[in-house]
């Protein structure tokens, strides 16, 4: 495959995890901040080689082909994500635009050493799963801050804005994954927070709180 087309499929692959439906070719254009018309040439292109299942007007999905080629991709930008961070000490808000770079290395045995060399982790730098070689991924039980309830507590595991600025107020607030985070109360103004953060109390805004996920302890 051809870097274009193995970011289709990733994107494809993101599309349909987060509508757990097909999407149309205008959800595809906007991610890929390029014009429809192109998406539909591409789409044609991918179904040929059993990627994608695609019909005119009726939205696009991936093949099992499709499915686990798009796994292969995710698990080797987030495995590099995951060595920038641990053995190259960048931030993980530093690591994306890297391992888009790096995940269009071919060799399969590099991707199997390395995933060996840094102790065949499960999650990425932001508490994404990793797929493992055959494309299986362990899932975490987990929910937005924004929906806990007075007094319940949990664990920081993930972030679902990725975006280098949401990254850096977290490490000012210092929220990490790992971090333990109790729920106080909520404004029924403006649905800000107030929590403790490893014992620290902070208020937050609804929508910092809607991009931080945890599971409950």
């Amino acid at each position: 495959m051809t870097f274009s087309e193995e970011n289709y499929l990733k994107s494809i692959y993101h599309l349909t995890a987060a509508l757990e439906t097909e999407v149309s070719t205008n959800a595809i254009a906007e991610i890929m901040e390029t014009k429809a018309s192109s998406v539909t040439d591409m789409l044609k292109k991918l179904a040929d080689k059993d990627l994608v299942n695609y019909k005119k007007y009726q939205g696009v999905s991936l093949t099992e082909n499709g499915k686990l080629a798009a796994k292969m991709i995710v698990r080797k930008h987030r495995l590099w994500e995951v060595f920038l961070v641990e053995k190259l000490n960048f931030s993980w808000d530093e690591v994306h635009d890297i391992a888009e770079q790096l995940e269009h290395i071919k060799s399969e045995q590099l991707i199997n050493r390395l995933d060996d060399f840094l102790g065949n982790p499960t999650e990425d730098p932001h508490g994404d799963p990793i797929p493992d070689a055959n494309g299986r991924i362990i899932k975490i039980e987990k929910q937005l801050l924004s929906e806990l309830l007075d007094n319940q507590s949990g664990v920081c595991v993930g972030v679902k804005d990725t975006s280098s600025e949401f990254l850096k107020y977290l490490d000012k607030q210092g929220i990490a994954l790992g971090s333990k985070i109790e729920f106080l109360s909520k404004e029924s103004f403006d649905l800000s927070l107030k929590i403790k953060v490893d014992g620290r109390e902070l208020s937050i805004s609804n929508k910092i709180a809607s991009n931080l996920f945890v599971k409950l302890v």
